[in-house]
């Protein structure tokens, strides 16, 4: 039986050639001799020329890979995208200084008197929204649903559905009312709009979604409490501003019944003395020194007599007092004044007492005004800067931010032009930090 000698194939009918291959072996045997003719007519330049065609070829198969590869990538970074769009749209920025840089003023959108009339409208609105829960108006959507072909259990399912999206909607409002500030009222209102519509959308398959004018109950609620805490602390600085008024017309009575029981003090011995020298004097009519001492003992006599006057002036004007301009520049830096009033008979002791622990260093006094109209003079001189106070939010803060001459030209413009003003603050505490700082 035939076999061919290259590739070892055997049969009957098999045909061998002159050399024992069968006819594949033969053309295989005869292509490689080709090639090898070939090879060895080619020069190193076509050799060459092979090789850079085969490494082509292996480059295109990786670079459509690669292409493939990156078809796959941007079609993945084109769904993130998508996804990033969409949750850019949900944002809310609370970075409080963006947010500051970006706000107007706040213009409130209820008008009450006091704290307790927002109060009673804070209690109306939340009545509204516990009314719509009990009518089953703050959730709207599907009525009926069946589970298992039961619409007992589908009913159930709805009610917990409900009453699911309400707990997540009120516990997220009751945070943010919980917590609204001037800075992120606004931010607050969107985040109710957002959280609204995010909990809906979880009800969605049961077509259940937290009403709008539920929303709209939310969003009013958290205007009346931002509102009301603003209306508070308005109140709780009045009730301030009351009590350190309270408390300085304590001080002043009290100096003034000291002052008065140290006069009259002075002027009982005074007065002894003139009776005994007026004895004297009775012996002696003629002994120049008994009359040089009580003229002197009645002309201090006189002067303890007048200050008593004004002592009881004092106590019973109420309007009498010192304007003072003091500064600060330690602590608030150059051409910042405050313009303050007191009735103390001592006036300095209350700038000692604003000089406390509360700023690092102590005020400087540029004037002392006395005035029988205190309070008006001071209304008139703050009036005069009013665009120049530096908190223009609380009234109360009696600082601007002025120059000395301006406050001068006010005062001897209008009121006294015989008030004497220190141009220079000591700040001496101030000055001699600044000294050592410099020399460590």
């Amino acid at each position: 039986m035939p076999k061919c000698i290259r590739c070892g194939t055997s049969g009957m009918f098999l045909k061998l050639n002159p050399k024992g291959f069968c006819s594949n072996c033969e053309n295989a045997v005869a292509m490689e001799s080709m090639q090898r003719r070939i090879n060895e007519l080619s020069t190193p330049e076509h050799q060459n020329l092979d090789r850079i065609n085969a490494e082509i070829s292996a480059q295109s198969a990786k670079l459509i890979s690669i292409n493939q590869e990156i078809a796959t990538k941007q079609n993945s970074i084109l769904q993130l995208n998508n996804v990033i769009n969409q949750k850019h749209s949900e944002i809310i920025e609370l970075d409080e200084e963006i947010l500051m840089q970006s706000f107007g003023l706040y213009k409130p959108k209820f008008d009450f008197i006091n704290a307790e009339q927002y109060k009673q409208k804070l209690d109306s609105v939340r009545q509204q929204q516990k009314n719509m829960i009990k009518a089953g108006t703050a959730v709207t959507g599907a009525t009926s649903w069946s589970v298992n072909g039961s619409e007992s259990q589908g009913k159930k399912m709805l009610s917990d559905m409900q009453k699911l999206l309400l707990r997540a909607f009120n516990g997220e409002c009751d945070e943010l009312v919980a917590k609204v500030k001037y800075n992120n009222l606004e931010a607050s209102v969107k985040r109710i709009k957002t959280s609204c519509e995010a909990i809906s959308k979880l009800g969605k398959i049961m077509s259940i979604s937290i009403s709008h004018a539920y929303m709209n109950l939310k969003i009013e609620e958290i205007y009346v409490a931002f509102e009301y805490s603003q209306e508070k602390q308005k109140e709780k600085e009045a009730q301030k501003a009351l009590r350190e008024q309270m408390r300085e017309e304590a001080k002043l009575q009290k100096e003034i019944e000291e002052q008065r029981k140290k006069l009259q003090k002075e002027q009982a011995h005074y007065t002894n003395a003139i009776k005994t020298l007026r004895a004297q004097l009775a012996d002696n009519p003629e002994d120049t020194d008994i009359k040089e001492k009580l003229q002197e003992l009645c002309e201090q006599y006189n002067e303890t007599q007048k200050a008593i006057e004004d002592v009881d002036y004092r106590a019973a004007n109420q309007r009498a007092g010192y304007v003072y301009i003091i500064s600060n520049i330690g602590s608030f830096g150059e051409n910042v004044y405050k313009i303050g009033m007191t009735r103390r008979l001592d006036p300095t002791e209350r700038i000692d007492e604003l000089g406390d622990a509360s700023v690092p260093f102590d005020f400087d006094i540029h004037a002392m005004i006395f005035s029988e109209d205190a309070p008006g003079l001071e209304s008139a001189l703050h009036n005069a800067f009013e665009h120049r106070k530096l908190n223009l939010v609380n009234h109360r803060r009696e600082f601007f931010n002025v120059t000395l001459d301006e406050i001068k030209d006010v005062v001897k413009k209008n009121y006294d032009k015989t008030v004497e003003f220190i141009d220079v603050a000591d700040a001496e505490q101030y000055r001699v930090s600044q000294k050592m700082k410099t020399n460590s």
